[in-house]
């Protein structure tokens, strides 16, 4: 398992801004990289009990990632259900930074228009060997911000950013 005592997520809402941080124990390089591939994202990407079992990613501009994270925790109330995403990159400056549109989608990439949409930045900080990973979510409205929080978004994203950790450790131990 990687440090996530000393790694912890810190975040803050900036009005229709959610803003998270960690340091990830990996060169930058790498870190980045863990965003750009399928066979990466394939392996931390989602929450616990909720794997990616679709992922489909042209990393350009203009390029979409077309996902889908499916909940094989028989513990869990929604144990077999499926939540589809669909994102469009819109900026990418390779190893410094990825920006891009986030909906919730249906099986063919349909965006589900009664749920928030965000436009997501991603930059990717050297700090001695380690990443500070700093995401800034931007919503339409606070209203919106605050619907994703109530639906756990900051317990989703730790638990996400925990299974990068310990890829990003396995990966770097090979």
């Amino acid at each position: 398992m990687a440090n996530r005592a000393t790694n912890k997520l810190l975040s803050k809402v900036e009005g229709r801004e959610l803003v998270l941080e960690r340091v990830f124990d990996a060169p930058r390089d790498l870190v980045f990289e863990a965003f750009a591939k399928a066979e990466h994202l394939m392996r931390w990407f989602g929450t616990e009990g909720w794997p990616l079992t679709v992922c489909n990613i042209d990393f350009r501009p203009g390029g979409v990632w077309h996902y889908c994270m499916k909940c094989d925790d028989e513990s869990q109330e929604h144990f077999g259900q499926e939540s589809w995403g669909r994102a469009v990159f819109n900026e990418i400056v390779e190893p410094e930074r990825i920006v891009y549109t986030d909906a919730f989608s249906d099986a063919e990439g349909n965006v589900n228009e009664n749920m928030p949409e965000a436009r997501i930045t991603l930059d990717f900080v050297e700090q001695d060997g380690k990443t500070k990973l700093i995401s800034r979510t931007q919503y339409a409205t606070e209203e919106d911000v605050k619907s994703v929080l109530d639906m756990g978004v900051i317990q989703g994203i730790t638990q996400t950013w925990d299974q990068l950790a310990d890829f990003l450790a396995e990966f770097q131990s090979k």
